[in-house]
C-alpha cells in the first residue's frame, strides 16, 4: 500500500509557532524532506524529534522528487518541510505535490504560518483581494516585464525580497507603479519584528542611507479605480522602446513591443526613435 506526502508548515522565526500537529506529524512520518537538513535538524532538536533526513531544494529537485516518490510509493510516508513557512509556496515543493498527483499519490497538509499572509494582515492595506507576486527577477528585462504588467493591478501585491536588493526594488515599484502605500514588514515573528507604512517615495528617501536587514516582505497598495487605465506620451512610449533596443531588439522590433505596452501607434514611435539618431 503506498505511503502519503504530508506538507507541513514551518515556523518564520519563532518556534513558539510550531503546532502540536506539526510535532505529530513529523514524529510518525517514516522520513522528512527538508530544503536545508541543518536547518531542519535544528528544529527537530528543539522539540526531541529523531527521524532520518533526505535534502530536497532547488537544484536537486528533479532527481530527488523521483526518489522520494518512489520510497513513497513502496508504502513509506514523507513530511516535506522548508527553512521556513509553508512548503510549495514561492517553494520547489511544489514540483513534488505536482509529481505525487500524476502518480497517484496522496498528498496531506499540516497548516502553518505563512510570511505573506502575516504581512497582509499587519500591513494596513486592504486584505480583501490580494495577489502574491514572490520574488522579482534578477533579469533586468524579466523584471521590468513583470512590473509593467502589474501597473494597473487593482489588487495588494505581496513581494518577497532580500535585504540587498531593497533599495533597488523600491526605485523600480516607484518609476514603474508611481507613488502608492506600502508596507515593509522584516523579520516577522522576531525579536526585531518591524512594520514600516509609508509611501513608495518615502521609502525610496529612507533606505537610501539606510541598511536594511532580514527576511523582507512588501506589501503594496493597488491600482487606484480612477487610475487603472493609463495613457502614455508619445515620448514615455519612446522611452519603452529605447529600453528594448539596450536589451538588444532592432528598432522595428523595440517599436513593436513598445506598441504593445502602451497602444500608441508602431510608426509613431520608429519616428520618434529615428529623431534621436
Amino acid at each position: 500500500m503506498p505511503g502519503k506526502l504530508i506538507l507541513v508548515g514551518t515556523p518564520i522565526g519563532n518556534l513558539s509557532d510550531f503546532s502540536p500537529r506539526a510535532v505529530q506529524a513529523l514524529r510518525e512520518c517514516d522520513f522528512i524532506a527538508a530544503e536545508d537538513t541543518r536547518v531542519t535538524l535544528k528544529l527537530l532538536n528543539h522539540f526531541e524529534i529523531k527521524k532520518p533526513m533526505v535534502s530536497y531544494f532547488e537544484h536537486n529537485k528533479r532527481e530527488r522528487g523521483i526518489q522520494i516518490v518512489e520510497r513513497i510509493k513502496a508504502g513509506e510516508t514523507c513530511c516535506l518541510v522548508t527553512d521556513a513557512g509553508m512548503p510549495a509556496i514561492s517553494d520547489p515543493g511544489e514540483d513534488i505535490v505536482a509529481l505525487c498527483y500524476e502518480e497517484g499519490i496522496s498528498v496531506g497538509v499540516v497548516p502553518g504560518p505563512s510570511a505573506l499572509i502575516a504581512a497582509l494582515a499587519v500591513s494596513g492595506i486592504p486584505t480583501g483581494r490580494f495577489t502574491f507576486e514572490g520574488f522579482l527577477s534578477m533579469n533586468r528585462k524579466n523584471r521590468r516585464e513583470h512590473l509593467e504588467s502589474l501597473i494597473n493591478e487593482r489588487r495588494t501585491m505581496i513581494f518577497y525580497e532580500a535585504p540587498h536588493k531593497l533599495p533597488s526594488t523600491l526605485n523600480d515599484l516607484l518609476s514603474t507603479l508611481g507613488d502608492r502605500r506600502i508596507a515593509i514588514v522584516r523579520e516577522l515573528t522576531k525579536v526585531h519584528e518591524e512594520v514600516i507604512r509609508t509611501t513608495l517615495s518615502a521609502a525610496v528617501e529612507r533606505f537610501k542611507t539606510e541598511n536594511p536587514r532580514g527576511e523582507i516582505v512588501l506589501v503594496v497598495e493597488g491600482a487606484a479605480e480612477e487610475t487603472v487605465v493609463q495613457e502614455y506620451t508619445i515620448q514615455q512610449a519612446v522611452e519603452i522602446a529605447k529600453n528594448f533596443m539596450d536589451e538588444g531588439m532592432s528598432a522595428s522590433e523595440a517599436a513593436k513591443q513598445a506598441a504593445a505596452v502602451t497602444g500608441i501607434k508602431k510608426g509613431e514611435i520608429y519616428r520618434g526613435l529615428n529623431k534621436l539618431k
